[in-house]
């Protein structure tokens, strides 16, 4: 009996001990964690910065705990290891973003936008001027305007512009300064440029050759290209169906155009043209040229076209609406049509009546020259029309009654 209860209070004793161990040894987990603090740190701080625990915490509050005596070493420390870390860790930037990423804003960005983001750093001020960023943006305002024609007339501007410059002692390499377009592009009005902004600008510049220099003398409308208008001088009787030679200017307060034709003829300029009245020369002929034809075998009854005609030898070619008729000799019966088979080709001009002395012309396949005489005209060379958007375009421009 007595070493039954010797064993028992032995055990007693033992179990004391193990359990003060344990709450010592738990008393130091909970003051020294068993990972490494400055690793935990460094971790959570990333993590805060880079959007992760912003995201969560925003969405899912979390309850505040005040701290038990015994957290105040571990939680102290790692406040103090967190504000070093914040204060040697730079923030974010948007040039961190992939290189696709990236691509991608500068895509969905206005061109407005774009001049006041190549203002932030020279980085972005690089990509913001690069030909591949403004190369879209050309294309999808200015694509349906904008030809050949009008390329080579802007090479012919640099070249000027570089020697203007050489004359005047300056850089060799010729800039468009982007300071000059803030004060004259009206798109650069809907936002404010910071001053640390226009103080990078300045030391940077825009190569005057660049697509985003040729944009913006568009958009100012300093620069005049050529291109063609149809129904010359606002829909005037004399003009309907017809598509002639400008130099055109841009307005972009009103987004219109001021066209300046040849000087032959009643009026040389005209206001308020709209886009849908514009198009890019589809050949690369002057006005004054005979355009070659290339189509004369290939035309039957049916066919669209557009031919050249002036009133007389000093004025200019304007590109006039027809289609292709039947002979005389032929009935319209098209099991029996032969009219494709001969040497002369009927052109119809279906807006003036059939008695009009307008209505209707004849050329020559084998040797198609300029035809006519004072009293009518003079007719020139021959666009067949495949693209059914073109022919569409002069089928809108149809007049509402038959001309006289």
């Amino acid at each position: 009996m007595l070493l039954l209860l010797i064993s028992c209070f032995s055990f007693i004793l033992l179990s004391k001990s193990l359990s003060s161990k344990h709450q010592h040894h738990h008393r130091e987990r909970r003051l020294f964690p068993p990972w490494d603090e400055a690793f935990t740190t460094t971790f959570m701080t990333s993590w805060f910065q880079k959007g992760t625990l912003q995201i969560f915490t925003s969405t899912t509050p979390l309850k505040k705990l005040k701290p038990k005596a015994k957290n105040l070493v571990w939680s102290s420390s790692t406040e103090n290891q967190k504000e070093d870390h914040n204060k040697t860790t730079p923030s974010p930037s948007l040039l961190d973003l992939p290189e696709l990423v990236l691509d991608c804003i500068l895509d969905r960005l206005q061109p407005a936008e774009l001049c006041a983001m190549s203002g932030v750093c020279s980085s972005l001020r690089e990509r913001c001027v690069s030909d591949h960023v403004w190369a879209k943006r050309m294309k999808g305002k200015w694509g349906k305007v904008i030809g050949d024609a009008a390329y080579r007339e802007w090479q012919w501007y640099i070249a000027l512009k570089n020697r203007s410059n050489l004359l005047n002692n300056q850089r060799n390499q010729s800039n468009l300064s982007f300071e000059s377009v803030a004060k004259i592009w009206p798109f650069l009005s809907w936002f404010n440029i910071k001053p640390r902004a226009q103080k990078e600008l300045k030391s940077g510049g825009l190569a005057v050759d660049s697509i985003m220099a040729w944009y913006l003398a568009l958009e100012t409308g300093r620069f005049s290209f050529p291109a063609q208008v149809y129904n010359r001088e606002n829909g005037h009787a004399g003009f309907l169906l017809s598509c002639y030679d400008a130099k055109l200017s841009y307005d972009s307060k009103t987004d219109t155009f001021q066209a300046r034709y040849s000087p032959h003829g009643r009026r040389t300029t005209e206001e308020n043209i709209s886009w849908d009245r514009l198009r890019a020369p589809p050949v690369d002929t002057c006005s004054y040229d005979l355009h070659i034809s290339d189509s004369l075998f290939d035309l039957k009854p049916g066919d669209h076209i557009e031919i050249q005609w002036r009133r007389n030898r000093e004025f200019p070619y304007g590109w006039w609406y027809g289609v292709v008729g039947h002979m005389e000799s032929c009935n319209g019966n098209e099991n029996h049509c032969r009219c494709q088979d001969t040497d002369t080709v009927m052109l119809e001009f279906k807006q003036y009546p059939s008695s009009s002395r307008w209505r209707k012309t004849m050329i020559n396949r084998e040797n198609h020259r300029e035809v006519g005489n004072e009293g009518d005209g003079f007719y020139g060379g021959i666009r067949k029309l495949y693209n059914q958007q073109e022919i569409s375009m002069w089928q809108s421009l149809w007049p509402n009654q038959v001309l006289e």
